[in-house]
C-alpha cells in the first residue's frame, strides 16, 4: 500500500473556564489527509493538491503547514526517509476556533502512522497530532487534537505525565455554532494567547476552578443543563470578546432565544451555544445571526452534535 486516507472532524476548546484542558468534538467539518509514500528516498515532504476556498488559504511550505510539521516529526522520530506526499482536502475553516489545523493534523498522523505500520499508541499519536499546533499556535497544545482524535469531550492532564480523560456527551446536547464573517490574522491562535492576561484576581480563579468542575460533573452525570451552568469563563472571555465584534449582544440574544449557554470556541472569532433540544434550535441560530447583524457583521450559523472522532478508538479512561 503506498497511500493512506483519514478523515478528522473540527472541534471546541476550552468550552469557557477549560483553557488548554476542555476540547469536544465536533460533527461539523472535516479534513481529508490522504498522505503517499514515493519510491525516492530523499526524506522531502511535499504538499500536493489542497481542495480549498478563497476562505481557507493556508500554507504550502513545510514550517508553516501544520500537516507537514507533523510528518517531519514522525520521520525523523521513525527513521523514515521516504519522500512523503501529502495531500490535504479542507473541509474545517481555519483561524475560526473549530480546531482547523487540529483535524488536519490528527487525520494526518493517523495516516502516516497506518501507512508505514508504526502501531504508535494513542498518547504517542495525539503528542504528534500536537507538532502541527505549532503552526498556528505556536505551541504544542492539545486540547483540539486530541477531542478530534477520540471524539466525545475530553480532559487534558500534563501532570506528571501527558493522559487524556474521555467522557461521552449526553444524547441530547445540541451545539449552534455561529462563524462571524471578519478578517483574521496569520497565526490567528498565537495572536490570540499573546492578549491574555498573565495573572487573575483569586476570586476569578475560584469561579473558574468551580464552573470546569461543573462541565465535568454535567459530562459525568450526562446533564446538558449542569454543561451549561459552568460554560460562564471570568479570565479568557473577557479579553478575548473583544475582538469579536457584538458579542454580547450575540450572547444576549441566544440566551434570550432559548439556548443554555453560550461562549467563545476556542480562540474565536466563533461562539458556541448550548441547547438540550432541536426545539429551540432556529430561534437560537437566528438570535446570532441577527446578534452579528447589529454589529454589521455577516455569519453562517450551524446546528451540529459532538463527533465520534477520527475513528472508534479503544478508550484511553473513559466514563
Amino acid at each position: 500500500m503506498n497511500s493512506f486516507r483519514a478523515l478528522a472532524p473540527s472541534s471546541t476548546a476550552n468550552l469557557g473556564p477549560g483553557f488548554d484542558i476542555f476540547g469536544l468534538a465536533l460533527d461539523l467539518f472535516v479534513d481529508e489527509i490522504i498522505i503517499t509514500r514515493k519510491q525516492e528516498q530523499n526524506g522531502r515532504i511535499t504538499i500536493s493538491t489542497i481542495k480549498q476556498n478563497d476562505s481557507m488559504k493556508i500554507p504550502y511550505d513545510n514550517e508553516n503547514n501544520s500537516a507537514a510539521l507533523v510528518v517531519k516529526k514522525m520521520m525523523k522520530d521513525y527513521s523514515i526517509k521516504d519522500n512523503i506526499d501529502i495531500q490535504i482536502n479542507k473541509g474545517v475553516p481555519p483561524g475560526y476556533g473549530l480546531g482547523s489545523s487540529a483535524a488536519s493534523s490528527v487525520a494526518t498522523a493517523y495516516a502516516f502512522d497506518k501507512l508505514f505500520h508504526l502501531e504508535t499508541n494513542l498518547i504517542d499519536l495525539i503528542s504528534y497530532s500536537a507538532e502541527g499546533e505549532k503552526a498556528s499556535a505556536g505551541v504544542k497544545h492539545y486540547d483540539n487534537v486530541a477531542s478530534s482524535m477520540l471524539g466525545g469531550f475530553i480532559i487534558v492532564r500534563n501532570f506528571p505525565s501527558l493522559e487524556f480523560i474521555k467522557f461521552e456527551p449526553p444524547e441530547d446536547l445540541y451545539l449552534v455554532v455561529g462563524i462571524p464573517n471578519i478578517p483574521v490574522p496569520n497565526k490567528k491562535t498565537e495572536v490570540a494567547r499573546s492578549i491574555l492576561p498573565g495573572s487573575s484576581p483569586l476570586n476569578n480563579v475560584i469561579t473558574n476552578i468551580s464552573n470546569a468542575s461543573t462541565i465535568v460533573a454535567g459530562f459525568a452525570y450526562k446533564d446538558v443543563n449542569m454543561i451549561a451552568k459552568g460554560l460562564d469563563d471570568k479570565i479568557v472571555e473577557p479579553v478575548r470578546k473583544r475582538t469579536i465584534p457584538g458579542y454580547d449582544k450575540v450572547k444576549e440574544n441566544a440566551i434570550n432565544s432559548g439556548a443554555l449557554a453560550l461562549t467563545i470556541s476556542g480562540a474565536g472569532p466563533s461562539v458556541i451555544s448550548i441547547l438540550n433540544t432541536e426545539r429551540h434550535a432556529h430561534k437560537v441560530m437566528e438570535a446570532v445571526k441577527g446578534g452579528f447583524a447589529a454589529a454589521n457583521i455577516e455569519s453562517k450559523v450551524y446546528l451540529c452534535k459532538p463527533s465520534k472522532g477520527a475513528k472508534n478508538q479503544d478508550k484511553i479512561s473513559s466514563y
